[in-house]
């Protein structure tokens, strides 16, 4: 047998690869939902956020719907046709929180070396945005503009490039599904007044503060996007004890292995 590369999964392709086989197995019928997040990452051995992303890549192959509010559904097995190649695509969650690390110290670095030109041009970026929001339109296109233009103000060409391509990978199928259970025209008005928190510190020329702000601004999204997809009643005090008499075994499910 020929000798192949190895090839390290991202966590999240293991615990979809996994949930997957199962549900070509049956142990997940068609039409049947899935078991609350916190539990299946308890019986995985991984972060909820984690499971959220292999949960997202697998309502991209089609293979799950989630329903806010109602659950996470196993859909009728996708067809053989070819869909998104999804084992080059990062971890949105992880996208945010290397973002969050990276741009943080691009806007301390901008409000050091920023000058009111490049201020101004970060400003536009956010007008432009507050009029996508006005029009009905999704500023995805403006809020990347937002983040480059604060990276140029640092006039270091390589910044600009990586948080380019940071900002790139949001157009990824992966980001864009989990974004969508959560966007809304409010989300994106919170999101302008970050922004407009962040420019403010870089005209007042605040490295500390122009920091802060960015980060805030990270990590709502981070946090918006890890809450619960389908928030699971809790069950009355008096049938705790008659559920857990009466509860059928789980379904086998093997803890993942993280490698690396």
């Amino acid at each position: 047998m020929p000798i192949q590369a190895i090839e390290p999964k991202r966590l999240y392709r293991q615990i979809s690869e996994q949930l997957r086989t199962l549900i070509q197995r049956g142990e997940f019928p068609v039409g049947s939902r899935l078991p609350a997040e916190r539990d299946l990452a308890e019986k995985l051995g991984v972060s909820r956020p984690s499971l959220r992303e292999a949960l997202i890549a697998l309502e991209v192959e089609g293979y799950i719907e989630v329903r806010m509010g109602s659950g996470i559904y196993v859909c009728e097995p996708p067809s053989n046709q070819p869909g998104h190649d999804l084992d080059a695509e990062e971890g949105p969650l992880e996208l945010i929180q290397a973002r969050a690390v990276l741009e943080g110290e691009v806007a301390a670095l901008a409000a050091k070396t920023g000058r009111k030109a490049q201020f101004d041009a970060v400003e536009e970026a956010i007008d432009a945005m507050e009029a996508d929001a006005d029009a009905g339109v999704k500023p995805l296109e403006t809020d990347r503009l937002f983040h480059i233009r604060v990276a140029e103000a640092t006039g270091n060409s390589v910044l600009v490039g990586t948080v380019r391509r940071l900002n790139d990978l949001r157009l990824g199928p992966l980001y864009d599904q989990l974004h969508s259970h959560f966007e809304t025209e409010d989300t994106w008005r919170q999101a302008i007044e970050e922004h407009r928190e962040v420019l403010a510190a870089l005209r007042a020329k605040d490295p500390v503060k122009a920091r802060a702000a960015m980060r805030r601004h990270m990590d709502i999204a981070y946090k918006r996007m890890t809450a619960t997809l389908t928030p699971t009643p809790k069950p009355k005090p008096a049938v705790k004890a008659v559920r857990a008499a009466a509860r059928k075994p789980a379904v086998p499910v093997k803890r993942v292995k993280k490698l690396g």
